[in-house]
């Protein structure tokens, strides 16, 4: 029996521009920012870095999602982590490359009458799988990009001081049965093992507090899409667990972070959906979406506050070997 929610995919018009289509390697030529490495609080953190000055206090922009260059089964050492505008100026990427600790922010557009706009969204959740980034839109459902459209313009107000732009090319607007409320899409990741996208939502008080999963293609690396264009979940459940942030799957196992509020640590959670356990004091303040990296066997996940905003790294091996919290064996 299908689940009472879905997503409905309709293809956007495709951008015009007067600059050069560069893909991620134009990007990477081109990083003028660096992060700094710094202690980052919270138990379960193995290492972490901050952005720089400007961008980790910044009121204007704030970060959410995080994907791996493994998720896109390259063999560097990337991340890519999303932004959203307080301020009205749309969603941003930034590229980090982290062996030099340099990164680049990408602003993501849409087709416009006038050429790009900023494409407003949370972006709570991102996952960079093959050429596509999957973009988490909330109640609006995904969008898609495709890294080859990177193209470099010349910054100025019609690009919004941007050197590097993205646009989006897939919508993927989300829908219900008249019985069902409708999905949040507040945030995404990839389970390596087998393939899925694995989505969920931010809740509080009355809200639904879900965890998805959605089939990707192997081949084209986007969502498998039935003959009418629409992509059903695989699986539905209650996280029965508020304020998550992120979920991501690694050895079976979700590990879903949750925040709890400006001044406290936030708490990573690992189990089954419904049964999922808490690691106390594991996270900075204000963590948010996690995206897990098996070939070193690390969770990674970032903060979003001013003044305390991390990108870091959990060591999976080291938790289950430190943290008797979880009632149930590790894989």
């Amino acid at each position: 029996m299908r689940a009472g929610v879905h997503l409905e995919r309709r293809d956007l018009d495709p951008l015009t521009h007067d600059g050069e289509q560069v893909g991620v390697a134009g990007v990477l030529a081109h990083l003028d920012r660096r992060a700094e490495r710094t202690r980052v609080p919270g138990r379960a953190v193995a290492w972490g870095f901050t952005w720089n000055e400007q961008d980790r206090s910044s009121r204007a922009w704030f970060p959410q999602g995080i994907s791996t260059s493994a998720d896109a089964g390259r063999d560097d050492e990337l991340l890519v982590t999303t932004w959203y505008s307080k301020a009205e100026e749309g969603s941003r990427l930034s590229f980090v490359d982290l062996g030099s600790l340099t990164y680049r922010h990408v602003l993501v557009v849409r087709a416009g009458e006038r050429g790009p706009e900023p494409l407003s969204i949370h972006a709570g959740g991102v996952v960079w799988h093959g050429p596509w980034l999957h973009l988490a839109a909330t109640r609006r459902g995904l969008f898609t990009a495709h890294v080859d459209d990177l193209v470099e313009v010349s910054p100025g107000p019609a690009t919004f001081g941007y050197r590097f732009l993205l646009p989006v090319r897939h919508a993927y607007a989300a829908r219900a049965e008249a019985s069902t409320e409708p999905l949040r899409y507040s945030f995404l990741s990839l389970d390596h093992e087998v393939g899925e996208l694995v989505v969920g939502e931010y809740g509080v008080q009355s809200q639904t507090t879900r965890l998805a999963r959605y089939a990707l293609d192997p081949a084209s690396h986007g969502l498998r899409l039935d003959e009418s264009g629409r992509a059903y979940p695989l699986r539905l459940d209650d996280g029965r667990l508020g304020h998550m942030q992120g979920a991501t799957v690694a050895h079976g196992r979700h590990h879903v972070t949750v925040s709890r509020g400006r001044k406290r640590l936030g708490r990573l959670y690992v189990g089954e959906p419904g049964r999922l356990r808490p690691v106390r004091w594991a996270l900075p303040p204000g963590p948010e979406d996690i995206a897990y990296w098996p070939a070193t066997d690390q969770l990674w996940s970032l903060s979003e506050h001013p003044g305390s905003r991390y990108v870091f790294a959990m060591d999976r091996t080291q938790l289950r070997r430190r943290l008797p919290l979880l009632l149930s064996p590790w894989a």
